[in-house]
């Protein structure tokens, strides 16, 4: 059985550190604004990433941690304050409290490997959220989820039923998740749904993306005698597995490999890309730039 692990270190040292995400057109003085800024509030910063797409005409992108004392107290102030840098530069542009944890709802459906990681990576503090329920359309899981305090709610999903399913799938999360993660959820989510959680829905998807898009990627993998597969963590988006990606691996396979060894593999493949895209995610380390990703992992 799975014992819940909590620990109270990492959320007293995150108290007063705040993680800023900008992207806009890439121009001198940048850093410079933002330094002087973080600098004249008393911020401190820890870490600081940055990526241009092109030196000349392109996007300018970057991620701070900075501590603050009393951030708290100071947090819609500071927010406020830094929107006359932001109107200069003309960025999009964001301010978390690393403190707040991100709350995730994750679909499932009958295979446990993806949720299983998740779970894992949570007890251990490695994914630095809270998960607030899981919801399957199946009740297989239930045994391995209610033991650690998290809610699980069965909600069937048929050809007839999928858009009822919906609608209390939204009731369930709306206001009380920040991002939903599809743990081998094998439903399509519907435009509207989405429409709910833009750039919040993580899919794991059973293949090195772009290839093998749809269902039964392995047995497709397998029919074109691939040498390499692969799993892809993606936003999910209207055009089915088409969002933007934001982690990928890979393994060699060879001829000797049949389907049900390239979907053990595959598993292992799965997990892994998936607990790096969602903490990734919680962590404030992925912007969207239409359809691609920046990650300061």
């Amino acid at each position: 059985m799975i014992t819940k692990v909590t620990s109270q270190v990492k959320g007293n040292d995150l108290k007063n550190r705040a993680r800023m995400l900008v992207s806009c057109p890439d121009q001198p003085g940048i850093v410079a604004a933002v330094s002087r800024f973080l600098f004249e509030h008393g911020a401190n910063i820890v870490q600081s990433d940055q990526y241009t797409m092109d030196p000349e005409g392109g996007l300018f992108f970057i991620r701070i941690e900075f501590d603050l004392d009393r951030l708290n107290e100071r947090y819609e102030q500071l927010k406020k304050d830094f929107t006359a840098v932001a109107d200069q530069f003309n960025m999009k542009w964001s301010i978390t409290l690393a403190s707040r944890k991100k709350r995730l709802a994750i679909f499932v459906s009958k295979e446990d490997h993806a949720l299983l990681e998740s779970l894992w990576h949570w007890q251990s503090g490695d994914l630095d959220a809270d998960i607030a329920m899981v919801i399957s359309n199946h009740n297989d899981m239930r045994e391995l989820v209610e033991p650690l305090g998290i809610p699980y709610h069965h909600i069937p999903v048929t050809p007839g039923t999928k858009a009822e399913a919906e609608r209390r799938q939204l009731e369930l999360v709306s206001g009380q998740v920040d991002a939903v993660i599809l743990a081998r959820y094998m439903q399509i989510i519907s435009p509207k749904f989405i429409e709910h959680f833009p750039n919040r829905i993580i899919n794991i998807h059973h293949s090195f993306l772009p290839a093998f898009v749809g269902g039964k990627p392995y047995a497709q993998a397998y029919n074109r005698g691939v040498k390499i597969i692969g799993a892809t963590a993606h936003y999910v988006t209207e055009e089915l597995d088409g969002g933007p990606i934001i982690e990928q691996d890979v393994q060699r396979v060879s001829h000797r490999d049949n389907v049900d060894d390239l979907k053990r593999i595959g598993r292992h493949i799965e997990r892994t890309v998936l607990a790096r895209a969602v903490a990734w995610h919680v962590e404030d380390r992925v912007i969207v730039h239409q359809n691609k990703t920046v990650v300061f992992s």
